[in-house]
């Protein structure tokens, strides 16, 4: 739970960023905070999990079923919330794209 108290707190430090995930649910998981979202790249889970031997964060997507599609490890702290909001929500093009997403011209 002191682990996912942790990483709460970090996103905490940028919060508009977080809500354009959609974040939600969060949950406390073995050393580290799993989330949904509903980001404009990925709608389903976010594991954030902490690994004590090199002292760095990895990151995992999943499905609403829990099938995991991206892992990515080695992300230091000062770069968490970056590294999700490339996975969940950023994009090439990203201001053109949510514009004809959801059709804002």
């Amino acid at each position: 739970m002191e682990m996912a108290n942790y990483i709460l707190s970090i996103l905490r430090t940028n919060l508009n960023i977080v809500w354009s995930w959609g974040f939600n649910s969060p949950k406390p998981t073995q050393n580290g905070l799993s989330f949904k979202v509903q980001g404009f790249l990925h709608k389903g889970w976010v594991v954030v999990k902490y690994n004590e031997g090199t002292d760095l964060f990895g990151i995992k997507l999943l499905t609403d079923q829990l099938k995991e599609i991206k892992s990515i490890e080695g992300i230091y702290v000062n770069q968490l919330i970056d590294m999700i909001d490339d996975m969940v929500e950023c994009c090439d093009n990203y201001d053109q794209k949510v514009k004809n997403e959801y059709s804002l011209e």
